[in-house]
């Protein structure tokens, strides 16, 4: 199966935006892809650069509805193209926002949205101030490109998260991501994926934000890393790029996570050391 990492910057102008990722993702399309996985907040400038105190008006005032515009022009070309469609965007609900990574299938259906549980905060990511902890759990997305799960950014360094969607199914882990050059020490972010994949048996596609903005340098360098914890391929550092990749779907039944670590999993001694630490 082909996939499609869209790594593209964002400006002020949304439309825009969202212009260049329905064109990326119709390229995508015609070099094959048959699922396509834009970065985190992929056509808005990174809100939480900045605390939200510092911005006009309430933050949950930049975000938009889901079923809304962004979902509804990606869900008719899904339907169109007959591609499977990952988006994140800055999800309003009421009173509430959400970091979100709507699921779109090959018919255009909107499958759901994978809400971001665990949110950050520390220098250039005040994301507390702009995101409720998400509140639809883990799920995995049966879709025309096989089943799917979601770990937006900060997710991804939950072992909890990442085990579970692998005892739920996922073949394909897609993480859409905010990072920055230089964030962590070098090469920590790509290791971290790279063990949850091997530990679980799927492969991991971490698509991320590119290019400068006020407070943050965006590192690009998307990648995909197989059941075995390799990396198969990756974008370019700092600029847009579209990474396709082949994907064999096979390698997950035969890796040695679905073949030996899952199978002899011991949950009932975590559970002995939860109750040991109550006492």
């Amino acid at each position: 199966m082909r996939i499609a990492l869209i790594q593209q910057h964002a400006t002020l102008d949304r439309a825009a935006n969202v212009a260049r990722g329905l064109e990326a993702a119709r390229e995508a399309a015609r070099q094959g892809a048959r699922l396509i996985a834009f970065a985190e907040l992929a056509f808005d400038p990174f809100h939480p650069q900045q605390p939200s105190t510092c911005g006009s008006g309430l933050p949950v005032a930049l975000a938009e509805p889901v079923p809304g515009p962004t979902t509804d022009a990606f869900s008719a070309l899904a339907r169109e193209l007959g591609i499977v469609v990952v988006l994140n965007l800055y999800e309003r609900d009421g009173a509430r926002a959400y970091d979100s990574s709507p699921v779109i299938d090959a018919d255009g259906r909107l499958l759901g949205t994978t809400r971001m549980l665990h949110i950050c905060e520390q220098p250039r990511f005040h994301e507390q101030g702009y995101y409720t902890p998400g509140d639809h759990g883990m799920p995995v997305y049966r879709t025309a490109a096989g089943p799917i799960g979601v770990a937006i950014c900060y997710d991804r360094h939950y072992p909890e998260v990442m085990r579970a969607l692998g005892l739920s199914g996922a073949d394909l882990v897609v993480i859409p991501q905010a990072g920055a050059v230089g964030e962590w020490p070098e090469g920590l972010f790509e290791a971290e994926v790279r063990v949850a994949a091997f530990q679980n048996g799927y492969f991991a596609a971490l698509v991320n934000r590119v290019g400068r903005e006020p407070h943050i340098d965006f590192a690009g360098e998307s990648f995909v890393v197989d059941p075995g914890g390799q990396v198969i391929a990756r974008a370019a550092a700092g600029r847009d790029d579209l990474l396709i990749v082949d994907i064999d779907r096979d390698l997950v039944a035969r890796s040695h996570a679905r073949r030996l670590f899952l199978r002899d999993r011991r949950p009932e001694i975590v559970v002995d050391l939860l109750r040991l630490e109550r006492l």
